[in-house]
């Protein structure tokens, strides 16, 4: 590895390791003096575990022991979540503990009363999100394409993005999914990448295939690569497995569908840093197509929308963002691109950028939800 990379690592593992340390002191002070304890070492040792317990378990995932990989991820999971969020609220809880503790104060106020308050603060933000990330909904847009499409006057899409299919979404939240998407009985499925979360293996050692595979429509299934299926650095084992289950996956790719309108897939940005192949240009890719008909475009990061509508496209489908997916990250993501989640009308375009259906890291979603998003195209003839 190369030194650079090195010492960033053991950076953001020192910092990371004194939040941790800091979290666990304040546990500490609420803990000893709520139970009367004198020795913190037990304490200690589960908070250490706690705090690495999502490196341990991927290290340890490719071993005999799982189960228990699969337990310390989760439970490491939980913690990312609860540290952002300790992060904003014990800072204000210290102050305030401070301010009390200078005014007289007895300790069961400074200390039970404030860190209590925090603690239920924390709590309450970590259930709520976590139902956010499991419960989804449908979440729906209607548009109009002043183009004629064949025969067709009406298409009901179905899109969900961001799936993140692994250890920790698993085949219970993509049975929600089926679900959802059988309420909608869609003409036509998209999904915009990051269908794994990284790494094929526990998709394939679940077989979370027979369940996606579950997902049908008389105009198909298709999907494109997100960047996570590019750092699994599996991209054609990927798309073998969605072509054994009858999703197509798009790689700069263009499908005309029943004569009627064109799908134009484009492979990850990603694609360029971890495979080291390059992406076509919206133009090149559509360079060859009848622009009579619409043009529905599944691009996974929002980022080239003024470009999508600079060329011609009158629908695009993106995710990537997961609206930050635990506020207040949604004001990073707001800031990084034009539209990072929701619907905007751009010339001839209309875009939409979903929160996603799964989640990446916590399960938890306090500044989004878990979502289907279906579309309902009306194709008028143009004037």
């Amino acid at each position: 590895m190369k030194p650079r990379f090195i010492a960033i690592f053991f950076t953001i593992l020192l910092v990371y390791s004194g939040i941790s340390f800091y979290i666990g002191w304040n546990g500490w002070l609420l803990l000893s003096t709520l139970f009367h304890w004198s020795s913190a070492g037990v304490y200690a040792i589960a908070v250490s575990v706690i705090a690495y317990a999502y490196l341990i378990g991927r290290a340890a995932y490719g071993t005999p022991l799982r189960p228990l990989a699969e337990a310390l991820k989760l439970i490491g999971s939980y913690w990312f979540a609860l540290l952002e969020y300790a992060v904003l609220v014990l800072p204000a809880a210290n102050l305030i503990a401070l301010i009390l503790k200078a005014a007289g104060a007895e300790k069961t106020i400074y200390i039970v009363g404030v860190g209590s308050a925090a603690l239920l603060l924390l709590a309450i933000l970590l259930l709520r999100g976590t139902w956010n990330a499991w419960s989804p909904i449908i979440r729906t847009y209607r548009v109009q394409v002043a183009k004629q499409a064949g025969q067709m006057s009406k298409l009901r899409i179905a899109m969900a993005s961001d799936l993140h299919l692994g250890t920790i979404v698993g085949n219970k939240h993509l049975k929600r999914l089926v679900d959802k998407v059988e309420q909608i009985k869609p003409d036509l499925i998209l999904l915009p990448g990051d269908i794994l979360d990284d790494d094929i293996e526990p998709f394939l050692h679940k077989n979370m295939s027979d369940v996606l595979g579950r997902l049908k429509a008389p105009l198909g299934v298709y999907a494109v690569t997100g960047n996570h299926e590019y750092i699994g650095r599996k991209v054609p084992q990927f798309i073998a497995a969605m072509d054994a289950i009858g999703i197509r996956v798009l790689m700069d790719e263009t499908a005309l569908i029943r004569d009627s309108f064109y799908l134009i897939g484009r492979k990850d940005k990603a694609s360029g840093g971890f495979a080291n192949d390059q992406r076509l240009p919206i133009d090149e890719l559509i360079a060859p197509l009848d622009r009579s008909l619409p043009l529905i475009m599944l691009d996974h990061q929002p980022s080239d929308i003024a470009k999508a509508a600079e060329n011609g496209i009158d629908i695009s489908v993106s995710g990537h963002t997961h609206r930050g997916q635990m506020m207040p990250n949604h004001l990073i993501t707001r800031r990084l691109f034009e539209l990072d989640w929701g619907y905007l009308k751009k010339g001839g375009l209309h875009a939409i950028v979903s929160s996603g259906f799964g989640t990446w890291g916590p399960p938890v979603r306090t500044g989004s939800r878990s979502e289907v998003v279906q579309i309902e195209v009306e194709f008028l003839h143009s004037p």
